[in-house]
């Protein structure tokens, strides 16, 4: 049997929760063992549920923010992986839950099939990123004048996979693009994120455009 992406969530908004949850527990890869309206219950529950593979989070909470249990949830439970889920796109939101160590930041605008394919390419070590928070870090990191050179062996292919992750891409869409399996991208990724030596996509997209591996264009 197929091991299944276990999934906590953590959303106040009840008809957006159970919505996302339906969709979860449709999904045959996933099971959603989790959901909480706060952060305290959340946290709570990790000493009576399984580790979660993904912690889908929101950042306006009642009481402790999202942002704020971000490195909580990391020390607890140290391998699994946050994805931010929210309504939010200041800049300040984007490049605290990124530094914190989220592997993905995801708009609620954002389509079903782009939210799975979302977790399920976080779950295989790679990242998600909303194409605007994307665009975001390129339009940061245009107005940061790089004052530090970097000279990496990425090859070819490890560039065109870091640029089309810095377009939005997750790693099914980049498999299908480049016509290689997703484990085979999961691999180049895991390369490119220790030639960088970074620890997630958002960390790779912005020091690759800070140090000009990335063209600011």
């Amino acid at each position: 049997m197929k091991k299944k992406i276990k999934i906590i969530l953590v959303e106040d908004n009840l008809a957006y929760r159970k919505g996302i949850a339906c969709t979860l527990e449709r999904t045959s890869d996933m099971e959603l063992i989790g959901e909480f309206g706060a952060v305290e219950f959340a946290l709570n529950s990790l000493q009576d549920i399984p580790a979660p593979h993904i912690l889908l989070l929101d950042l306006n909470l009642p009481g402790m923010s999202g942002l704020e249990s971000i490195p909580i949830f990391k020390e607890l439970s140290p391998n699994t992986k946050v994805i931010i889920l929210t309504q939010s796109d200041r800049e300040t939101d984007v490049l605290r839950a990124i530094r914190s160590g989220a592997s993905g930041y995801l708009l609620k605008s954002t389509s079903i099939s782009q939210l799975i394919a979302g977790i399920q390419g976080v779950y295989l070590g790679g990242a998600t990123l909303d194409p605007s928070v994307s665009r975001f870090i390129l339009n940061t990191m245009q107005q940061i004048p790089a004052k530090v050179t970097m000279n990496t062996d990425l090859s070819k292919r490890e560039l065109q996979i870091l640029t089309l992750i810095a377009e939005g891409h997750v790693q099914k869409m980049i498999a299908t693009q480049l016509k290689i399996s997703i484990h085979t991208v999961s691999e180049y990724i895991h390369n490119i994120y220790n030639k960088l030596e970074v620890p997630n996509a958002p960390s790779a997209v912005s020091k690759a455009y800070k140090t000009g591996i990335l063209p600011q264009d």
